[in-house]
């Protein structure tokens, strides 16, 4: 039986659907000899598909796998200047990848899989899964700093950010801990939100993306979901991203 060719490298471990939807518009993808279109089709037991000139596997078993990405390590499976990936953390076979991306110097909570519908459904804009940071800033924050993180800023870039929760989550010395959550993820949006409102960042940590938390997790360490957190993670996809 036929199906869309995104659909079929997803499901083999390439990547997100919209992943595989770049691969195929820029033409690195294809079906029986033939370079393949967007919108194209094919039977991934008959039809002989290659990505970048290498056969495509067939699909796998799915693999979720939770990470406590560290600081300066690349949200990536590869990369060509030499830095650590968050891929080098994870000494197992099967081919998974980061589902969004944490910066180079943000960490906690990542997840990593070969099953590229979920991770479609949980990184498009429209499904709005809530992210959550526990943020260190180097000053006491005041209220009208605060109230411009909940109503959103406008960024140097034009970016107008969404409204977001935000509260004081403790005190370290001159820095406070903020608890904020989120539903989009613009490029390095929080340090930047930071920098605007004169509350510089220090560091970021992921706590929680939709249901799944970060929990002991310690830095570098990485488990395999719990059949409970795959299901809760499914229900919330289902229900377009309402906790």
């Amino acid at each position: 039986m036929k199906e869309r060719l995104q659909k079929i490298l997803a499901r083999s471990g390439y990547g997100s659907r919209r992943d595989c939807e770049q691969f195929i518009s820029a033409g690195r993808v294809r079906v029986n000899g033939k370079v393949a279109q967007l919108g194209d089709q094919a039977a991934p037991l008959t039809d002989r598909i290659s990505l970048d000139g290498r056969a495509v596997s067939s699909p796998q078993a799915p693999v979720y796998v939770l990470l406590h990405k560290p600081r300066n390590v690349l949200s990536a499976v590869s990369t060509h200047d030499g830095r650590k990936t968050v891929r080098d953390l994870i000494p197992i076979p099967e081919a998974i990848y980061p589902v969004g991306r944490l910066d180079f110097d943000s960490e906690g909570l990542l997840l990593l899989t070969n099953d590229g519908e979920l991770a479609n459904r949980l990184t498009h804009p429209r499904y709005e899964h809530d992210k959550e940071y526990r943020v260190l800033v180097a000053r006491h924050p005041d209220d009208e700093q605060l109230r411009n993180w909940r109503r959103g800023i406008v960024l140097e870039d034009g970016f107008h950010t969404a409204p977001l929760q935000v509260r004081v989550d403790g005190f370290s010395g001159k820095g406070a801990w903020l608890r904020v959550v989120m539903r989009e993820g613009h490029k390095r949006q929080i340090r930047e939100m930071g920098r605007q409102t004169g509350l510089p960042v220090v560091r970021i940590v992921r706590v929680r993306m939709g249901t799944l938390q970060l929990g002991s997790l310690k830095s570098g360490q990485w488990r395999y979901l719990t059949q409970q957190e795959l299901e809760a993670l499914k229900g919330l996809v289902k229900t377009g991203g309402q906790k």
